[in-house]
C-alpha cells in the first residue's frame, strides 16, 4: 500500500518514466500536449508509486462549473436554476459547459476547467471518462455527478432521483385507471435511470399479474422524434395499447403527436403519463399527468456537497436519491371501452 512518505516527487517520477519534469507536470495537471504513450507510462506510475504534491494548489477561483452532455430543452435550465440559487448565497459565479458528447471538446473542457480551477465541478447526465475524474482529483477539484447517466464509482459523490420508485408509480396510476395495455417507451440502454424507470413499469405489471408485451415497449432516447416514431408504431398494433408511459416528457410530446396524427384524442382514446415535470407540459393539451423530478432540489442538493468538498470537510453520505411524485393532470383516464 503507497503512503504519503512513500509517494513520489514530479521529478523522481520524470526519473523513472525517462522523461522532462515539464512533461510529468502536464500530465499532472490535465495538459494535452504529451503523447498518448508517455501519458500512459506516467500515469501508470502514478498509479503505482503515488504522487506526493510539493506545495499546495492556489486558492481556487469563487466558480462552480456545470457542465451538460448537451444544453437543449428544459431540463438544463431548470437544473441551473438550483444551482444558482446556493452559488448566489455563497458569492459564487456559475460556469456552463456543454461536450455534446464530443471528445475533443471534452478534452478541451478540461484543460480549460484546470486552467481556471473552479471551486468545483458538477457533471449533468454526463459520463466523464475515469481518466477525466483522475486529472480533476489531482488536481484537487472536487467533482460531484447529478442524475449521472450511468453507476458512479464509489469514490464519487453523486445525486439522483427515485426513477425506480417513479417508474412503479406511474404505471400503478395507469392500472388503477383499468389499463392493461400499457405501453413504455424507454430512454437510451446505457442511461441508469432509464433502466430503472422501465425496471418499476415490468414490476407494476407483473405485480398486477398482467403480462408484459415485448411489442409495447419501445426503445426511445429521451427525444420528442423517437416518442412520435414508437407511439406511431405501436399505436398501429391490432391490439394496440389504450395507454402510454413515455420515460420523459420530451417523448411523452411525441406520443401526443403521434395521437393526433392517427385522429386519436387524449384521454379519451389513450392516456399517456410521462416522467420529468417541466414547466410547459401543464400547458399541453390537455395537461399531462406526469412523475416530478425535483430537479431544482437535486441540483441544490449537488452543489451543497461540491462546497462542503470544496471547503476540504467530510460528506455525511456520498449517494444522495430524493424522491419522485406523481402530479395528475388531464391526460389519463379510464380505458375506452373499458377493458375486460
Amino acid at each position: 500500500m503507497t503512503t504519503e512518505s512513500s509517494r513520489l516527487t514530479i521529478a523522481q517520477l520524470a526519473e523513472l518514466a525517462g522523461v522532462s519534469t515539464a512533461t510529468v507536470s502536464k500530465v499532472v495537471n490535465g495538459r494535452s500536449e504529451v503523447s498518448s504513450e508517455t501519458r500512459a507510462a506516467v500515469e501508470e506510475l502514478i498509479r503505482r508509486h503515488g504522487y506526493r504534491r510539493q506545495r499546495r494548489r492556489s486558492t481556487p477561483t469563487a466558480l462552480v462549473e456545470l457542465v451538460f452532455h448537451a444544453l437543449e430543452g428544459e431540463y438544463p435550465v431548470e437544473i441551473t436554476k438550483g444551482v444558482a440559487q446556493v452559488a448566489r448565497e455563497h458569492d459564487l459565479t456559475v460556469g456552463l459547459s456543454d461536450l455534446r458528447r464530443d471528445r475533443a471538446a471534452a478534452d478541451a473542457w478540461l484543460e480549460g476547467v484546470l486552467r481556471r480551477r473552479p471551486s468545483g465541478v458538477i457533471a449533468v447526465f454526463s459520463g466523464l471518462t475515469e481518466p477525466q475524474h483522475e486529472q480533476l482529483a489531482r488536481a484537487e477539484i472536487p467533482l460531484v455527478l447529478l442524475d449521472p447517466a450511468g453507476a458512479p464509482a464509489r469514490n464519487i459523490p453523486s445525486v439522483g432521483a427515485g426513477n425506480w420508485n417513479g417508474g412503479l408509480t406511474a404505471t400503478r396510476h395507469l392500472l388503477e385507471l383499468g389499463h392493461r395495455r400499457i405501453a413504455i417507451i424507454t430512454g437510451p440502454d446505457s442511461a441508469l435511470s432509464s433502466r430503472a424507470r422501465l425496471d418499476g413499469y415490468r414490476t407494476a405489471l407483473d405485480m398486477a399479474g398482467v403480462p408484459v408485451d415485448p411489442e409495447l415497449i419501445g426503445q426511445g432516447d429521451f427525444f420528442i422524434e423517437r416518442g412520435l416514431a414508437e407511439s406511431h408504431r405501436m399505436l398501429r398494433l391490432p391490439d394496440r395499447p389504450t395507454a402510454i408511459f413515455a420515460t420523459n416528457d420530451g417523448q411523452a410530446i411525441g406520443a401526443y403527436h403521434a395521437a393526433h396524427q392517427l385522429g386519436l384524442r387524449i384521454p379519451d382514446d389513450l392516456s399517456v403519463v410521462g416522467f420529468d415535470d417541466l414547466p410547459t407540459v401543464r400547458w399541453a393539451i390537455p395537461p399531462l399527468t406526469t412523475i416530478r423530478q425535483p430537479f431544482a432540489e437535486m441540483a441544490a442538493a449537488a452543489t451543497s456537497m461540491l462546497l462542503t468538498l470544496s471547503q476540504g470537510e467530510p460528506l455525511s453520505q456520498s449517494r444522495v436519491e430524493l424522491a419522485t411524485e406523481l402530479i395528475v393532470r388531464e391526460s389519463t383516464a379510464p380505458p375506452n371501452p373499458p377493458a375486460p
